[in-house]
């Protein structure tokens, strides 16, 4: 008998007591695993224990490598496969620390407790009236006391889209303040996940529904993933923007204060005329953007090795497919309160090649001058 695992996770962390806490009750038997990062300047990450009836245990667990995460996940599966070896256990539940995020730990726990612990869902906990505020907050973790390691550069607004998107359950925690624009941003930032209200008994079986830890990190690989389509509902717009000519790398790094300020989560895929080959990734969230290099477009690979990509990415390239560029394209999606869709929309149009540009071909692409090296190669 494997012991089915639950991970609960997210920055609002009343919500996600309360969710746990809910849990515990629901589902006679439970056990809920916290590790507390906020010891970690101490040189400890604190491990508590506890059931529907209040705290078992507490211990210690020392730094790994000056990472509080670290530490975390050294120690995660031992006391998940302690807690399966009493038998006595019919859920674990695992409070994730604040800005721990889900991905990270859910491999950790498919990948090293095989046999043994069974992940049986992932949760991100919700309080609907915050989303906004926490989605556009720019400050880094470690100004807000939230990083978990010293060299920890995320911010507030990246860390909570990407526990809000990863999660297939979004648990709610309604503290009475959100009105319908909160939760129609909520709806468009996730529209695949299951919204469920934490009250709910809902939530003990969704507990148990399952969770593919290779499809949800495909959801979430630019080249496939499986980005919003357009909506426009209480003030809230969702704008999908796809395009085959390639970016005038000048001019699109120019533009990038005002693209990535533009809606309070934008992400999608994109390519430039002097890097024709490189699938670039776009991630921004409150006013911060990052741009990264996620490897080569498949039009640029060879046929033989096709076979090595992964099904998902291969059928998502079919769909997308031109006769001349392949799967390259433009696919971002804008989200926000407010959005000036048609402001957008001109902004990056100008961006992109002009006809004559375009039709100079691509080794004359080639030679435009560079403007995203210090973001793509920092080390040249």
């Amino acid at each position: 008998m494997t012991l089915p695992v639950v991970i609960v996770g997210g920055l609002h962390s009343d919500a996600r007591k309360e969710v746990v806490e809910r849990l515990l009750h629901a589902v006679p038997g439970s056990t809920a695993l916290h590790h507390d990062l906020s010891t970690a300047a101490q040189g400890t990450v604190q491990r508590v224990v506890r059931d529907a009836s209040g705290e078992v245990s507490r211990g210690e667990t020392p730094l790994v490598n000056d990472c509080a995460c670290c530490a975390l996940r050294e120690d995660l599966v031992p006391e998940l496969e302690r807690l399966a070896g009493s038998g006595l256990t019919r859920l674990a539940v695992v409070e994730l620390w604040d800005s721990v995020e889900p991905k990270a730990m859910a491999e950790v726990v498919t990948a090293h407790g095989a046999g043994v612990l069974d992940l049986t869902g992932v949760i991100t906990a919700v309080d609907p009236a915050l989303v906004l505020p926490y989605l556009v907050n720019g400050d880094d973790l470690a100004d807000a006391g939230l990083a978990a390691a010293a060299t920890d550069q995320r911010t507030v607004g990246d860390t909570w889209a990407r526990q809000l998107e990863y999660a297939p359950v979004l648990a709610l925690v309604d503290s009475g303040e959100a009105d319908d624009e909160d939760r129609a941003l909520l709806a468009q930032l996730h529209p695949t996940a299951r919204r469920v209200d934490a009250e709910s008994g809902e939530l003990a079986a969704l507990a148990f529904a399952g969770f593919d830890v290779e499809a949800a990190a495909a959801a979430q690989h630019p080249a496939c993933a499986l980005l919003p389509q357009e909506a426009d509902e209480a003030g809230v717009t969702t704008f999908v923007w796809h395009r085959r000519r390639p970016f005038h790398p000048e001019r699109l790094y120019e533009a990038l204060e005002d693209l990535c300020c533009a809606a309070a989560r934008s992400r999608g895929r994109f390519w430039l005329a002097d890097r024709p080959d490189a699938l670039l990734a776009w991630d921004a969230a409150g006013g911060a953007l990052c741009v990264e290099n996620a490897g080569p477009w498949l039009a640029s690979l060879p046929d033989a090795a096709w076979e090595l990509v992964p099904p998902m990415r291969r059928a998502a390239a079919s769909l997308d497919w031109h006769p001349q560029h392949g799967d390259c394209c433009q696919h971002l999606v804008f989200t926000s309160p407010g959005l000036d869709r048609h402001g957008l929309e001109q902004l990056l149009e100008s961006c992109l090649l002009t006809d004559a540009e375009y039709a100079a071909g691509p080794e004359a692409w080639r030679s435009l001058p560079t403007a995203f090296d210090t973001l793509l190669d920092p080390a040249s």
